[in-house]
């Protein structure tokens, strides 16, 4: 009851709708902080791309998760946790895609996961504070503030190092897409008061917030950081993945309702589509 009261209050965003257009934004959840987006000109964007996590459809269905993975353009990281960094390394090896992180995450990554080289050292590496244009001008990515901690694992660590090497400052991002909707990712951070200057600084259809607690923002915070972006819709991740963060959305929900922000929860596997900043979803 709780989920639809606040999805009555998207409704100005949000339509019910049968079939999907080729000129449309498509957002898939596979669980965790891991997204994709497609444009309405068919780039593919991987974000913390963690596709075998436990929540994935896939996973639980014993299927591998990189199988049906043919296309991706770029691979967007916010940090260097293994559980955001995931499959990087692999989908990059298979499909060409350009890294996009801090450059300090990007070197580690290519000097101890293997990363590709050549797709870790172009001007898609960017820093906080930083625009890039990606996808032939149809995409700005904006890389923002985030209050976390960034690590990359090194495996080849040996008795006397630490295994776990320098990722740069821990990020977040906000993604503009040309005919389509503008979408925050905030990847792992704590809420912070700067939060408010993202929502004065871009017009925001979708924040991607987690939600999980322990490691990031309790639900409580989340929403109230989706009130600092100024957020028209606020989609929970980073939650229910282990036993130590916060199992479901109805807390988060029931604190965006009490601040009239709209609210839709995905299920891991799930797409969702935008005709513009519109957005549709065939879930009755």
């Amino acid at each position: 009851m709780t989920r639809l009261l606040t999805l009555i209050v998207a409704a100005t965003l949000l339509v019910v709708a049968p079939m999907a257009s080729a000129q449309e934004t498509k957002l898939k959840w596979f669980g965790h902080a891991a997204f994709s987006i497609t444009t309405p000109k068919g780039k593919v964007l991987l974000i913390d791309p963690w596709l075998s996590n436990p929540s994935n459809p896939d996973v639980k269905a014993g299927k591998d998760p990189l199988a049906a993975v043919t296309k991706v353009d770029y691979i967007l990281l916010t940090h260097g946790h293994r559980d955001h960094v995931g499959d990087a390394v692999e989908i990059a090896k298979k499909t060409g895609a350009t890294l996009i992180c801090n450059p300090e995450l990007a070197g580690n990554l290519v000097k101890l996961a293997g990363f590709p080289k050549e797709r870790a050292e172009t001007d898609a590496i960017m820093g906080i504070g930083g625009e890039i244009q990606i996808a032939d001008g149809e995409v700005t990515v904006a890389m923002t503030a985030a209050v976390h901690s960034s690590s990359v694992f090194n495996p080849k660590a040996g008795p006397n190092e630490p295994e776990r090497a320098y990722g740069g400052n821990p990020a977040g991002f906000v993604i503009m897409i040309k005919d389509g909707p503008t979408i925050y990712h905030s990847g792992d951070t704590a809420y912070f008061k700067d939060m408010e200057t993202i929502g004065e600084s871009y017009a925001i259809d979708v924040a991607l917030l987690n939600i999980g607690g322990h490691y990031g923002m309790e639900p409580r915070m989340a929403a109230k950081a989706a009130q600092s972006v100024r957020t028209k819709v606020a989609i929970p991740q980073h939650f229910g993945t282990s036993p130590d963060m916060t199992q479901t959305a109805d807390g988060f929900a029931a604190e965006l309702k009490r601040l009239k922000i709209g609210f839709y929860e995905m299920k891991p596997g799930e797409t969702i589509s935008f005709r513009q900043k519109q957005m549709i979803t065939t879930r009755g």
